[in-house]
Parts: C-alpha cells; structure tokens; sequence
C-alpha cells in the first residue's frame, strides 16, 4: 500500500447535497476497493487561477488516502467522467 494525495475541483454551481453525495460517492470508491481514507478536507469554494471551462471558481476537496496503484486509477477514471468535476490531480505522498 502507497500514501496518495488526490485533489479534485467541483463545479461552483451545484447544491449543497449534491455536492456531498459526489464526495461520498468519491469517498466509497476508495474504501470499496480497499483502500483506507486518512482524511477528506474540503477547502470549499475557491476562485480558480484561470477560467476552466467558463467556470471562474470551483469548490475543492482534498484527499488522503493509503491504497494499492490500482486503486487512484479507477478513482480518477470515475472522476473523468463525472460532468460535474472539472479538474483532477493525484500524487504519491512521501510516507
């Protein structure tokens, strides 16, 4: 098991229980194949260093997380195709 470091910006736009049912259903992925979650921040809503598409701020979440290489593979791809996120980068934390 590695220590990864996922972040993920969500569309500013969207309701509140949808937003926490996208960071549940993010959350589930790793823990389901897993995976163990160290810590979920969301850092809230943020304007974005440049516009991405047409959108100038998005609501970031953060997450710390231990899981076999497979596992932030099938997150992100989970990710790329959720409309409703519109950037994702995942790194592996030094441990």
């Amino acid at each position: 098991m590695r220590a990864y470091e996922t972040m993920y910006i969500l569309q500013p736009d969207l309701e509140e229980e949808a937003r926490k049912a996208l960071v549940e259903k993010f959350n589930n992925i790793i823990t389901d194949n897993g995976g163990q979650l160290e810590k979920v921040t969301e850092l809230g809503q943020r304007r974005l260093a440049y516009e991405i598409e047409g959108f100038k701020q998005g609501y970031y979440v953060q997450l710390n997380y231990n899981a076999e290489p497979t596992v932030p593979q099938e997150l992100e791809r989970v990710l790329r195709i959720s409309d409703e996120v519109i950037r994702i980068l995942t790194t592996v934390a030094n441990a």
